[in-house]
């Protein structure tokens, strides 16, 4: 069985690698680095099938040393152990250069097993990584390697990759392959950024084309075929699903109802109605609140209906809902208040609870002013009466402001109103 076509025509120069720029770029940090033949521990970070064990394999193609490759998720302390036993052997002798693929996978014990020869330099380490580091890598690793981000590749550069692979297709197969600027780019489009599984949709659909008049027609039907649902990243338990929820959020937050139904449908498309419920209900609560407290029992019935309707009925009440919320005034002023409660609650900013407000209870014979001198403000005009409320530690606090909003400022003027009166 032969090797995927990403592997049969793994760019071997920097010049071959598309997407990137940003580091591979001329003058870029990273191309610097590899040109100048620099010795230094890197860890590589960002989403599969964007050049991350390309450039790996191109700066070990530089450097004379000893190539070793470990996976985290297969290898463990003995195969660490394995290679830094290579060292005092003649093939070691010029060090070793250690591509360790997914190191967010090896625990903190079998990281730690590579500290001591990173420091002496004997060991070179280049480790990818598809989620955040910073997460996920022991901090005493971290600050050995300098990190550099790749990100998704653009379906021009993606497109270019596969004109070039459709050569390679050909010498191959011996029969030319005909691949339309319009179906590349379409499957670009289909991957998502990945070009390993951009280059897996075109030899796919190049391997299944008919044979036509001597050559092989590549449609865009069969694209599309092949292509359908392929381009969206999720992983409930990796940063895209944290990424994709933050954007959802914000998107209602920022009153942007199309970008929020953007990330409304990617989640939906995923399956994720939990995470879809919970995010709606907290913005309806925390973004919008006061300014449209309705909000909060029109949300809770959306996500009752979606969840018990389910998939795909379930898109339209969240739709709603979720425009809504988008749509509507905002205040964050009760989270503000509750936030701003909590912390002095958090510091010890604390007291008795005043004597009026207690429940009742028995008066001893050292409590000289017996009773309890509560002011039922039923009893008042207007339902209101001074009195103080807070311990006498925090006599005078403030933690809600009115918001801006028409609903708090006429929250406001009723009080000023009431209370105005009563001064």
């Amino acid at each position: 069985m032969s090797a995927p076509l990403a592997d049969r025509i793994r760019p071997s120069t920097l010049e071959e690698v598309v997407g990137q720029e940003h580091l591979l770029g001329e003058g870029q940090m990273l191309s610097r680095i590899i040109r100048s033949g620099a010795d230094v521990n890197m860890i590589f970070y960002g989403p599969p099938g964007v050049g991350k064990t390309t450039v790996a394999q191109i700066i070990a193609a530089r450097t004379g040393k000893l190539m070793r490759k470990l996976n985290g998720t297969r290898a463990g302390t003995a195969d660490i152990k394995a290679i830094v036993g290579e060292l005092d052997t003649l093939g070691g002798f010029g060090g070793i250069l250690l591509y360790l693929d997914e190191i967010q996978y090896l625990n903190k014990k079998q990281q730690q097993t590579l500290l001591e020869y990173i420091e002496n330099g004997s060991i070179t380490l280049i480790a990818s990584t598809t989620e955040n580091p910073y997460f996920y890598v022991y901090s005493a690793i971290l600050s050995r390697c300098t990190v550099f981000e790749f990100k998704p590749v653009g379906k021009e550069a993606i497109a270019k990759s596969l004109l070039r692979a459709v050569r390679l297709l050909e010498e191959e197969s011996g029969a030319p392959i005909e691949l339309s600027e319009e179906a590349a780019l379409g499957i670009a489009a289909g991957c998502g950024g990945d070009v390993r599984k951009a280059l897996s949709s075109l030899e796919l659909c190049a391997l299944s084309a008919p044979l036509l008049e001597g050559k092989r027609q590549v449609s865009l039907e069969d694209v599309q075929a092949v292509s359908q649902k392929s381009a969206m990243r999720y992983d409930r338990e990796g940063d895209e699903h944290y990424d994709i929820l933050s954007a959802f959020q914000k998107s209602m937050r920022g009153s942007d109802p199309d970008a929020a139904l953007h990330y409304l449908a990617r989640l939906l498309e995923a399956g994720d109605l939990p995470s879809v419920c919970r995010r709606l209900l907290v913005c309806a609560c925390e973004d919008v609140g006061l300014a449209y407290p309705q909000i909060i029992p029109i949300c809770k019935a959306a996500v009752d209906t979606a969840l018990q309707v389910g998939l795909p009925e379930a898109r339209i009440p969240l739709a709603d809902a979720v425009i809504l919320v988008a749509l509507s005034p905002k205040s964050n002023s009760g989270e503000s208040a509750i936030d701003a409660a909590m912390a002095d609650v958090q510091a010890g900013k604390a007291g008795p609870i005043p004597r009026h407000l207690q429940n009742k209870h028995y008066d001893s014979a050292e409590v000289a002013k017996k009773g309890q001198f509560y002011l039922y403000p039923h009893e008042y005009p207007n339902h209101w009466t001074p009195q103080q409320y807070l311990p006498d530690s925090l006599k005078g606090a403030r933690y809600y402001d009115f918001g801006p909003n028409k609903n708090e400022q006429a929250f406001r003027q009723y009080w000023e109103r009431v209370k105005g009166e009563k001064g």
